[in-house]
């Protein structure tokens, strides 16, 4: 049995990535709408989870981004890598809020108590900001400056950032919209999957 080098394990993971992490926020979404109490108990977990599980697979997705711009030089480059950054910076913090809201469900017996974990949490200076206001804002900021670079350099089409735009703004909407704003990014993201084994970065459709 011929075992797969490091690099092409990584490229499979990251094609599955491109395909499992809007289907995780996706999973997530539906989930949450069939919880109308929303939280504690198993449907708030298994939410989370999922969410959990869709926001880490960016840590793929980002850098996989980046490396489809290619070669280039100055404020391309320092605009691109700066992208990735904020991406990634926002992927930790929506993972945190993730995680809180993770334990503060499995600790609390009901609603109230779980509103009560909430609010000690983020009285601590700089959690709210961080975890749930700007910090996961820099996530959409940097994964649309990827794909709208992507566009200008005319390797991806133009509708790509434009799914993103659409789901970001379909989730700030409202979080029952979150399925939507699933589809939004899955049809941004899914054909990207594609081209990742390749040696050389051809224009994408």
């Amino acid at each position: 049995m011929t075992t797969q080098p490091p690099r092409h394990r990584r490229a499979a993971l990251t094609r599955a990535a491109f395909v499992s992490a809007p289907l995780c926020m996706l999973a997530y979404g539906v989930i949450r709408l069939g919880d109308p109490d929303h939280g504690p108990g198993p449907a708030w977990t298994a939410g989370h989870l999922f969410l959990l599980a869709g926001v880490l697979q960016f840590a793929l997705i980002l850098p996989a981004l980046h490396r489809l711009t290619g070669p280039a030089r100055g404020a391309g480059r320092l605009g691109a890598r700066a992208a990735t950054l904020l991406g990634l910076t926002g992927t930790l913090a929506v993972a945190a809020q993730a995680s809180i809201d993770l334990v503060v469900g499995l600790r609390a017996a009901d609603r109230p108590e779980m509103a009560r974990l909430f609010e000690e949490i983020q009285s601590h200076p700089g959690v709210l900001p961080a975890v749930y206001t700007v910090g996961p804002m820099l996530f959409y900021v940097g994964l649309l400056w990827l794909l709208v670079h992507l566009a200008g350099q005319r390797r991806v089409s133009p509708w790509r950032p434009v799914m993103v735009v659409l789901g970001t703004a379909t989730t700030a909407a409202g979080l029952d919209l979150l399925p939507l704003g699933a589809l939004f990014f899955s049809a941004a993201l899914l054909p990207l999957s594609l081209p990742l084994t390749a040696p050389r970065v051809h224009p994408l459709g």
